[in-house]
């Protein structure tokens, strides 16, 4: 017998996993099981009539012991949320710096005695053709996320809080005592709700925008005069994307490279003069927030959201492609990332200790939540019933405020949020009910 995620799961000590029995939280008594039949057949008789198959795919498969039985799942059906790093810490690295400097050794070991080899775009200073469709597919869905989202916020209540960057989506703001912004001990640590904006439910990571992506590094007196994008947008323009207002080098020969550090561009004047290529797919413009236009139904809100879902896990693909290609790097003490070979020389590093870095960025590999963050918010189970309590703050799950608002909006929960959003776990009605769980 045992009490797994909120249901109680009996299994026969002598048979593979043939009978399973799940009893709601009221109906669950101590039992004492023997490896005699008679007092698994008592329980089985009392909770006969509340039997029912599990929400998710349950194997069961059968250990070296003859009587011990294992679950496995083929979606975990609960995990643990994602870790908040603390600002005096350093980010770890994607790669441990171990496995780094083996892979090096090993690739050096491999060139040894063999021919060398030019450079692969975009190493080069050419772009990746095959690429070039999925920047403009990133950058457009950036941009219908953006403008459903804006629709959205007209009729799913998101709030923020004023001392803090914690939102919550639902019609009354959560009441856990989790503010840690100015004067935070004076209200015990109560938020201060208020209306949310699109910025605070999709943050808005920036970065410098290249003209030669290979060229020389920015240095710290030219931070003011380099104009600044967001982070997605110029990993599309260095992909492929080509946009009037920020120009880019665009080679069509690769490099000669002088020295690791040193190259200089091949002679292009035998080519012919390049002929404006027209775009491969249109680009889509976000919409002010003076012509936006709430949905006037339930079907429009439920379309709106499933589109704004489908654009959401298509740009975070995409840009997850791209990355790999193309490198983006971020600061281990802070969140400015720089999309490019190497990062900038900017000394505004204002994170923990930057007095003893000079204010320069400690500079590693980026992964896509520092591209994209995620905004994780409390998933609400019934928006129109009960209220959260504060005492059964550890029964609810999270989900990214995109995925939530989409949700409550009407969409389907998407398969890989259900394990933060902890949907399987039953909830208790009471903190005595709670207090009781195992």
């Amino acid at each position: 017998m045992a009490l797994f995620h909120g249901k109680l799961i009996v299994f026969h000590p002598k048979a593979e996993g043939s009978i399973v029995s799940h009893c709601p939280r009221s109906q669950i008594r101590e039992f004492s099981l023997y490896s005699g039949l008679s007092s698994l057949d008592s329980f089985q008789h009392s909770c006969s009539k509340l039997r029912h198959g599990l929400k998710s795919v349950i194997k069961l498969r059968k250990l070296q012991h003859p009587h011990a039985l294992v679950i496995t799942n083929e979606y975990p059906q609960n995990a643990d949320f994602p870790r908040n790093y603390s600002t005096k810490e350093k980010k770890p690295f994607p790669v441990p710096v171990v496995e780094l400097r083996r892979a090096a050794r090993e690739r050096f070991k491999n060139r040894k005695g063999q021919p060398k080899r030019q450079a692969p775009p975009p190493k080069n200073g050419l772009v990746v053709k095959s690429l070039i469709p999925l920047a403009y597919d990133v950058f457009n869905a950036r941009i219908i996320m953006i403008n459903n989202l804006k629709k959205l916020l007209k009729v799913v209540p998101v709030h923020a809080c004023g001392w803090c960057n914690e939102i919550h989506v639902g019609p009354v703001g959560h009441p856990f005592k989790s503010c840690k912004g100015k004067y935070a001990s004076l209200r015990k640590g109560l938020h201060e709700w208020t209306n949310a904006t699109i910025e605070d439910v999709f943050v808005l990571i920036e970065a410098y925008h290249l003209f030669d992506r290979l060229g020389k590094r920015i240095s710290h007196e030219e931070r003011f005069s380099i104009p600044r994008i967001p982070a997605v947008v110029e990993l599309c323009i260095q992909a492929g994307v080509d946009m009037s207002e920020y120009p880019t080098k665009r080679r069509r020969k690769p490099i000669i490279r002088i020295s690791r550090s040193e190259f200089v561009d091949a002679d292009e004047s035998e080519l012919p003069d390049p002929v404006p290529e027209v775009p491969v797919k249109p680009l889509l413009s976000e919409i002010p927030n003076s012509e936006i236009v709430a949905p006037s139904n339930e079907e429009e809100s439920k379309f709106l959201a499933e589109e704004t879902l489908q654009a959401w896990e298509k740009m975070r693909k995409g840009a997850k492609r791209l990355m790999k290609i193309y490198p983006v790097r971020v600061c281990g003490y802070c969140p400015e990332v720089h999309v490019g070979p190497s990062g900038h020389k900017a000394q505004n590093c204002g994170a923990h200790k930057h007095q003893q870095r000079n204010g320069q960025h400690g500079w590693q590999a980026a992964v896509l939540d520092d591209l994209i963050p995620p905004r994780y918010v409390w998933h609400v189970p019934d928006v129109n019933g009960s209220p959260m309590q504060r005492e059964l703050r550890n029964f609810y799950g999270q989900a990214p405020a995109i995925v939530e608002i989409c949700i409550q909006a009407g969409a389907d929960v998407p398969e890989q949020y259900k394990s933060t959003m902890r949907l399987d776990i039953g909830i208790p009605t009471s903190v005595r009910e709670a207090e009781m769980v195992v």
